[in-house]
């Protein structure tokens, strides 16, 4: 079991900033797919997580091919691109997300609840008007090389591993 926690203070910074990061880790989730589809045959299992301080990369199954699944999750965010195409796609599917949310109201109450609890945290709503006023390509692009640029790393290696 591996499991990555990669902190990043420009997350939380606006609420453009947060819906660029759930742009990104969605982007980066779909890219992943195909690449990642031998290792999901073999048993290996991962998961990009859009948490709220960064993203979250956990990675479990049989150890000797562990390291390989993690290494090709870093190569393609340390590589990050995207199609115009695959960037509207994900951008519609955020809207229903987002969208979906808004409508029940028990999520739409739990929102409400930490929004007030939490220093610092961004609506729901506020995310979904910034979404639905548009994001550039470029602004994801630069919010991407700002995110890699500002990480700081937590991580637990758990299992039948040496040093």
């Amino acid at each position: 079991y591996v499991r990555f926690h990669l902190i990043s203070p420009l997350i939380q910074q606006s609420a453009e900033n947060t819906v660029l990061f759930d742009t990104f880790v969605n982007i980066l989730s779909h890219n992943l797919g195909e690449p990642a589809y031998e290792a999901d045959v073999a048993q290996l299992e991962y998961k990009l997580v859009a948490g709220e301080y960064g993203l979250i990369i956990r990675v479990k199954g049989f150890n000797h091919k562990l390291p390989l699944l993690f290494q090709l999750i870093i190569d393609y965010l340390s590589d990050f691109s995207f199609t115009p195409a695959v960037f509207e796609m994900i951008t519609e599917q955020l809207k229903k997300t987002y969208y979906n949310i808004l409508i029940k109201p028990e999520t739409l109450a739990k929102d409400v609840r930490l929004l007030i609890l939490e220093h610092g945290r961004w609506s729901m709503i506020d995310k979904y008007q910034t979404l639905m006023k548009g994001l550039s390509i470029d602004a994801l692009s630069a919010f991407v090389t700002a995110f890699k640029s500002q990480l700081f790393v937590e991580g637990l290696v758990q299992g039948n591993f040496t040093s």
